[in-house]
């Protein structure tokens, strides 16, 4: 299977399990986020597109059943939990919390890698066209955003980005109606490259606004949280 670069973040405080683990997915094609505790897996997930994680339920400080429902909010990103526990009711339990599908501890690590492979190939087969490819349209292709030649279109016409401005787009409308503060933005667009006034993200939201929006005074796809910052809400 052509993996390419998908993105799996490995969620457990065992660190032999993260280890196995990691070496088998590597080795499949994939690139691979490790986490020890549920902050770390946050913090993770907030600044990366991951493709599928694999999710203890029992971590050290934060619970898998609250990663879960916090990854729910705003992601459908498939969740394969692990679990020392084989029972029916834990099982059920956590697919009822939105996992998409579980291994119970020990597992055959060949096996892991057939789950993560069959979970990645069933999403991308029911995922639209438009949204496959790091491709994504609003408003019946009236705004088209696409990831992997850094291109954005509007009303079928191109629209000329800097770096900055397309990562901050990119990743409001790659996670709508969820909300990013101005901090979260900076990181996004200039990682740790940036010591200045966090409000200097609200110019680069003007800007994109002026070049994306029918009317930037009634705006429908980049919209402000007030106190917070911003979300996307062109769905």
């Amino acid at each position: 299977m052509g993996t390419g670069s998908k993105k799996v973040l490995i969620v457990d405080d065992e660190v032999k399990i993260v280890e196995f683990t990691e070496v088998y997915l590597i080795n499949s094609g994939y690139e691979v986020y490790k986490a020890y505790t549920g902050k770390e897996a946050l913090a993770i997930f907030k600044t990366q597109r991951i493709d599928l994680v694999l999710l203890d339920l029992m971590l050290p400080d934060i619970s898998g059943e609250q990663i879960c429902n916090e990854i729910r909010k705003t992601s459908k990103v498939p969740i394969i939990m692990l679990t020392a526990k084989s029972s029916d009711e834990n099982i059920i339990h956590g697919l009822d919390i939105g996992a998409d599908d579980y291994m119970t501890k020990p597992f055959s690590p060949r096996q892991m890698v057939a789950r993560v492979n069959a979970l990645l190939r069933r999403v991308k087969e029911e995922t639209p066209p438009d949204q496959r490819e790091g491709i994504i349209a609003f408003h019946k292709g009236n705004l088209i955003i696409n990831h992997s030649d850094y291109t954005v279109k509007k009303s079928g016409e191109n629209v000329s980005l800097t770096p900055s401005e397309f990562k901050i787009l990119y990743t409001l409308a790659n996670r709508p109606n969820k909300v990013f503060t101005r901090d979260e933005l900076i990181h996004i667009a200039f990682e740790d490259d940036y010591l200045g006034y966090d409000r200097t993200i609200d110019s680069h939201i003007k800007n994109l606004r002026a070049k994306i929006e029918d009317n930037s005074k009634e705006c429908r796809y980049i919209l402000t949280v007030r106190g917070i910052g911003y979300k996307f809400g062109g769905e």
